[in-house]
């Protein structure tokens, strides 16, 4: 899969939030990343930032939250269970969404319960 087919894929997870979720997204800018750091070479994603749940008054004029998308580790990981494309978007979509509940402050512990593994 290239990158541009697999930016599309991030839109396309992005695009499926609800729109009365997504107006409540603040501050929060996403990317797609080829690699995630040298210490964690598995990770899908990873959101770094202030959760909304953790932001007083002393917030402002912070650089915006960011959501990192890895497209390697993604793939390997759906090439190593014989998964096609299919299996690729229902990643993708499993780690935006996971990524996401990060910036609304839900923990890893509630994202498993919830199946956003």
């Amino acid at each position: 899969m290239s990158r541009e087919e697999f930016e599309d894929l991030v839109g396309q997870a992005l695009d499926r939030v609800p729109p009365e979720l997504t107006r409540m997204m603040d501050n929060v800018a996403v990317f797609v990343e080829d690699e995630p750091p040298p210490e964690e070479p598995e990770l899908l994603g990873l959101y770094e930032g202030t959760p909304l749940t953790e932001r007083g008054e002393w917030y402002a004029g912070v650089l915006p939250d960011r959501i990192s998308i890895y497209m390697g580790p993604t793939l390997r990981m759906c090439e190593r269970e014989g998964g096609g494309r299919d299996m690729v978007v229902e990643e993708v979509e499993i780690t935006v969404v996971h990524e996401i509940a990060h910036h609304f402050g839900i923990d890893d512990d509630r994202l498993h319960e919830l199946g956003y593994a």
